[in-house]
C-alpha cells in the first residue's frame, strides 16, 4: 500500500478505536431512551462515516457490515423501524465485528478471514417479518459463534456477549483488548499543545541563565546538575517541538480541488502534482502558508497557464501542468511552485508599472527582467484587464509575500517566455525556538536568525582601516572580488558609536530578500537557541525588529528584522529598486573580471618586473653550487629532470647578477610535462591588479610596462624570452601534444 494510503489508514484506524467505543455508549443509551433524535443522529454518523472511508479503502468486508447497519438506522431515524432489546443487541454485534476487522487490519493489513455474513443477515432481517423469540435465538444461535475468530489474533478483542448470557467478565474482556495502532496515539486540545510549547520555552530559558551561571560556579555538583539539566531540557524540546510538526500534505490536500474548479471556470485544462507531501513544518507555519499558497496556486492556474487554444499553437500540449514541491534545504523548508504557461509578461508588466505611476519611464527602461518580475509584489498590482471573481484586484501576489515575510521566510520567482515561471519561497520550520547570533551593539545585545546568517568576516589593523570604502555613499568591502553593501548598526539604530581609531571591524554576512550584505557590528558573542517572544503593540511598527528574548543573565536582547534592516539602509528597498547597487556591483565585478594575481619581482639591480601569478608553476631556492652545463647552457638536476636556467639580469638585461646572495631564486614555469627555470634576484610580492598597459614594450621579452602599487613594472613576456634561448620548447610540447 502507498505511503499516502498508509497514513489514511492509520488516521481511519485511530478514529474508529474512539468512534467504535462511543457507539457501544451511545446505543446503550439510546436502548433507554430510543426516541432521542440526537443520540439517533450520533450513532448513524458514525457508521456512515466508517463505512464511507471502508469504501474509500476498498475494504469490502467492512463496507458490507456497516452497510446494513446503516440501513437499519436510517429505518429508525425514519421511524420505520423502533429499537428494541433485539436490534440493539443485534448493532452491538455489529460493533464488535467490525472490532475484528480492525484488528485484523492493525495485525496484518488485511480484514482477515472470518465470515460475518451471519451477523449481516441476522441484522438485515431485524423488522423483516421474524419475531422477537425467533429473531432472539438466531441470535444466540449463530451470531455469537459467528463472531468467535477461528483463527484470533493474540490481541483481538473479545467476542461478545450474547443477549441471555450471564455478564462477572466484561472489565477482564477488555483488560485484553490488545494496543494496536489506536492505542498509540492520542488526541490533544491545539490549545494545550500550545502551552506545553510556552512553557517549553519558558524552560529554555531558565536553562540558559543556569547554564551562564554555572559557567561562573566552581561547584562541581552545580556543574554537573546543570550539564544535565541541558541535556534534558534539549531533548525535552525536540520532542515537544516534534509533536507540533505536521506535513505539508496537510494544506496541500485541498489543492487538487482547487485546481479543477479553477480550470474549469477559466477554460483550462490543468494537472497538478504534488511532490515532497510528507516534508514537516510546525502547525503555526502551516497555518501561517495557506492563504500565501493558494493565492500562488490560483495566480499560475489563472495567469500562468494558457488556454489550450494558446498552448496547441504554441506547440505544447493542451494540458497544463502545474507542481507543488516541498523539500528541506539549510534548516529551512523550500516550497516551489511551477507552471509550464508562457511565462510572466515582461513588457506589460514593465508597461503597466509606468502606466500606473510605480516606477517612472527612464526608471522602467534601465531595470531588468529580473526586477520588472518582482513588481507583481507590489500592493494593488495586476495585469488583468478587468477585475472577476478570480483575479484583476492585484492582492494576491501581494498576500503571498507579506504573509510569508511576517514569518521570517522569503520569496523569489524566476521566468522564461514561453517556459513557464518557478515562485520559490522559503520558510523557516519553526517561529517558537531558534538558534541565533548573540551581538553587541552600542552596549545592547542583539539577536540574528542563525537562518540569515552566511559567514562572519574579521579585520584588523591596517586591513580594518583600509578595507572599508566608500562608493558613492554607501560603504563597501570587497568580499573575494564581489562588493559586500556594509550596513553599520550602530548608525541604523542610532546607538553610541565607538572611539575613532578602532583597529578591529566585525562584519556579520546576510542574506536579505535575494541580496548579500555585512552588518558591521562592536562584538560577536555566540550563537544559542532563543525563545521568541513577541514585540508589545508600542513596537511592532519598527521594521528593524521581529520579536524579543530574555537572555540567560535575565535582561531582554530584541532579535533583529534582518530585510526591515536592509530595508532600511537602503539595501533592499521596499520596492526592489536597485538599480544603483546593482550598476555598482556590475561595474565592479567588471573590474574583478580583469582583474589579474601578479607575481612581482626584481630583476638586476634596481628593475621591477611580473608575470602571471597563473604562469607560476613553483617558486625554488637552488644553490649556485648546483648550477652544471650542458649543451653550453646553465642547468640544474631538478625531481629526477634537468631542468634548464635563463639568467634574467644576464640574458635579458645584459646585467651582471648581482653577487653575494646564497641561494638562486627561480621561478619554474611548466607546460605540456616540460619545464624551464626564470632566475631572478629578489620576490616582491603578489598583488590583484586590474592591469592597463601604459607604454609598448620597449625592449625584447617585454610585452610592456603597466603601474603596479604605483611604480612602473615591465611585464615579462615568458614564452619570447623561452623562445628566444629554446626556439624548440613550445614545438616539442606541440608534437608530445
Amino acid at each position: 500500500m502507498a505511503s499516502d494510503d498508509d497514513d489514511v489508514m492509520r488516521e481511519f484506524l485511530i478514529e474508529s478505536r474512539d468512534n467504535l467505543n462511543q457507539l457501544d455508549r451511545d446505543l446503550v443509551a439510546l436502548e433507554q431512551n430510543p426516541r432521542d433524535p440526537k443520540l439517533l443522529g450520533a450513532i448513524f454518523r458514525c457508521v456512515h462515516t466508517i463505512k464511507g472511508t471502508a469504501g474509500f479503502l476498498g475494504l469490502v468486508k467492512l463496507e458490507s457490515l456497516t452497510h446494513v447497519g446503516e440501513s437499519q438506522l436510517s429505518r429508525l431515524r425514519d421511524g420505520g423501524l423502533s429499537l428494541d432489546t433485539e436490534l440493539t443487541s443485534k448493532l452491538l454485534a455489529m460493533v464488535d465485528a467490525i472490532r475484528r476487522i480492525l484488528a485484523s487490519l492493525e495485525a496484518n493489513g488485511s480484514e482477515g478471514g472470518e465470515d460475518f455474513s451471519n451477523v449481516v443477515h441476522e441484522l438485515s432481517q431485524v423488522g423483516a417479518g421474524s419475531t422477537p423469540r425467533a429473531a432472539a435465538a438466531s441470535t444466540r444461535a449463530s451470531v455469537t459463534p459467528e463472531l468467535l475468530p477461528r483463527a484470533a489474533p493474540a490481541h483481538a478483542p473479545a467476542a461478545p456477549v450474547a443477549p441471555d448470557a450471564p455478564l462477572a467478565a466484561p472489565a477482564e474482556a477488555l483488560g485484553k483488548a490488545a494496543a494496536g495502532v489506536a492505542d498509540t496515539a492520542i488526541r490533544v486540545d491545539v490549545a494545550l499543545l500550545d502551552r506545553v510549547m510556552n512553557l517549553v520555552g519558558e524552560l529554555v530559558l531558565a536553562r540558559n541563565q543556569i547554564i551562564q551561571y554555572g559557567l561562573s560556579s566552581k561547584d562541581a555538583g552545580f556543574v554537573n546538575a546543570s550539564q544535565r539539566l541541558n541535556l534534558l531540557t534539549t531533548e525535552l524540546q525536540a520532542g515537544v517541538m516534534k509533536t507540533r510538526m505536521q506535513p505539508i500534505g496537510n494544506v496541500w490536500n485541498r489543492f487538487p480541488r482547487i485546481v479543477r474548479d479553477l480550470a474549469n471556470v477559466c477554460g483550462k485544462q490543468v494537472t497538478l502534482e504534488l511532490d515532497g507531501t510528507e516534508t514537516e513544518l510546525d502547525r503555526s507555519i502551516i497555518e501561517a502558508i495557506k492563504d500565501p499558497l493558494t493565492h500562488a496556486v490560483r495566480n499560475a492556474v489563472d495567469h500562468g497557464i494558457e488556454t489550450q487554444a494558446a498552448r496547441l499553437a504554441a506547440g505544447k500540449s493542451a494540458t497544463g501542468h502545474l507542481l507543488l514541491r516541498a523539500y528541506h534545504e539549510g534548516g529551512q523548508v523550500n516550497i516551489e511552485v511551477s507552471d509550464d504557461g508562457g511565462g510572466l509578461p515582461v513588457e506589460k508588466i514593465r508597461a503597466r508599472a509606468v502606466e500606473r505611476g510605480v516606477v517612472t519611464a527612464e526608471r522602467a527602461a534601465r531595470m531588468s527582467e529580473r526586477e520588472v518580475a518582482h513588481l507583481i509584489f507590489l500592493p494593488g498590482f495586476s495585469t488583468a484587464e478587468q477585475v472577476t471573481n478570480v483575479s484583476g484586484r492585484g492582492v494576491g501576489m501581494d498576500v503571498v509575500k507579506t504573509n510569508i515575510e511576517k514569518i521570517g521566510g522569503t520569496v523569489d520567482i524566476s521566468s522564461r517566455v514561453g517556459v513557464g515561471t518557478t515562485l520559490k519561497i522559503k520558510i523557516p520550520l519553526t517561529l517558537a525556538i531558534i538558534p541565533a547570533l548573540v551581538v553587541t551593539s552600542g552596549g545592547e545585545r542583539f539577536a540574528i536568525p542563525q537562518v540569515s546568517l552566511l559567514e562572519l568576516v574579521r579585520l584588523e589593523g591596517a586591513q580594518a582601516r583600509r578595507g572599508v570604502e566608500s562608493l558613492q555613499d554607501t560603504h563597501v568591502y570587497r568580499l573575494r572580488g564581489n562588493l559586500l553593501p556594509l550596513v553599520f548598526l550602530n548608525r541604523a539604530l542610532r546607538l553610541p558609536s565607538p572611539e575613532v581609531g578602532e583597529d578591529v571591524c566585525n562584519i556579520v554576512v546576510l542574506q536579505a530578500d535575494d541580496r548579500q550584505f555585512g552588518l558591521v557590528v562592536d562584538g560577536i558573542n555566540d550563537t544559542e537557541e532563543i525563545v521568541v517572544k513577541p514585540l508589545g503593540k508600542e513596537l511592532k511598527g519598527i521594521s528593524s525588529f521581529a520579536g524579543a528574548t530574555i537572555m540567560g543573565d535575565g535582561r531582554v536582547a530584541l532579535i533583529l528584522d534582518v530585510l526591515g534592516i536592509a530595508q532600511r539602509a537602503n539595501v533592499v528597498s521596499p520596492t526592489r529598486d536597485r538599480a544603483l547597487v546593482e550598476k555598482t556591483q556590475q561595474q565592479q565585478q567588471q573590474q574583478a573580471d580583469t582583474r589579474e594575481a601578479l607575481l612581482l619581482f626584481r630583476v638586476g639591480a634596481s628593475t621591477r618586473m611580473a608575470i602571471p601569478l597563473s604562469m607560476v608553476a613553483r617558486l625554488e631556492e637552488i644553490a649556485p653550487e648546483k648550477i652544471e652545463r650542458a649543451a653550453g647552457r646553465e642547468v640544474v638536476q631538478y625531481r629526477g629532470a634537468i631542468l634548464p636556467l635563463v639568467m634574467l639580469s644576464r640574458d635579458l638585461l645584459r646585467e651582471p647578477r648581482v653577487a653575494g646572495a646564497d641561494t638562486l631564486l627561480v621561478i619554474v614555469y611548466s607546460e605540456m610535462g616540460r619545464s624551464v627555470g626564470i632566475v631572478v634576484e629578489q620576490i616582491l610580492d603578489i598583488v590583484e591588479e586590474t592591469v592597463t598597459v601604459r607604454s609598448r614594450a620597449s625592449r625584447e621579452g617585454v610585452t610592456g610596462s603597466a603601474v603596479v602599487q604605483g611604480r612602473v613594472t615591465d611585464l615579462l613576456d615568458v614564452h619570447g624570452v623561452i623562445r628566444r634561448f629554446d626556439a624548440s620548447f613550445f614545438e616539442r610540447n606541440d608534437t608530445a601534444a
